[in-house]
């Protein structure tokens, strides 16, 4: 699936959201890297992660090439700084109308309106791709993220007490989004 889109963020700067190719490999997986570093609410720790670059851009790649899939990157002044994708939930013809959303930004890029651009943009490919639902889980404590993704329609169907296990905090309560399209 293509796309490309131009923002002007808060801060004044342009922001190019587009489709990740294999030679953004590289520096996708160290926005992956960062991001997972910079707070405790995403799936995953850095060193949790065993991809590598170049099987990062051939992940980009692939989904560039996807009817149905996507990962964008956010670009500004020529560095990504974020992410964000849609992916089929499965091929099967119970849930192949789902999909599931993702996005990260960098520390320093919070707040200037990357995040919203990514959500607005990955809502777009999925209603393009032909999906009925979008889904996505939060940690319940992730104010900023929860309120992004009410304000723009998702409504919440489920809470987990024990969603994820943190490092830091112990127990964090996720709770299930989801957008119908």
């Amino acid at each position: 699936m293509k796309f490309q889109r131009t923002v002007r963020l808060k801060d004044g700067r342009t922001c190019i959201l587009r489709n990740g190719v294999y030679a953004d490999g590289a520096a996708a997986l160290d926005v992956f890297l960062r991001t997972h570093e910079q707070t405790d609410y995403l799936l995953s720790y850095p060193d949790e992660i065993t991809f590598t670059a170049e099987e990062e851009g051939q992940y980009l790649q692939e989904k560039t090439e996807s009817a149905n899939e996507i990962e964008l990157v956010a670009e500004v002044d020529g560095e990504i700084v974020g992410l964000g994708g849609i992916e089929a939930v499965g091929k099967n013809e119970k849930v192949r109308h789902r999909a599931e959303f993702g996005v990260s930004v960098l520390r320093e890029f919070w707040n200037n309106g990357i995040g919203h651009a990514l959500l607005d943009s990955c809502i777009e490919c999925a209603k393009k791709a032909g999906y009925a639902q979008l889904e996505l889980t939060v940690v319940s404590e992730n104010a900023a993220a929860l309120a992004l993704y009410l304000k723009a329609g998702f409504t919440e169907c489920g809470r987990n007490p024990k969603g994820f296990c943190s490092r830091l905090t112990g127990d964090q309560e996720t709770v299930q989004l989801r957008l119908e399209l």
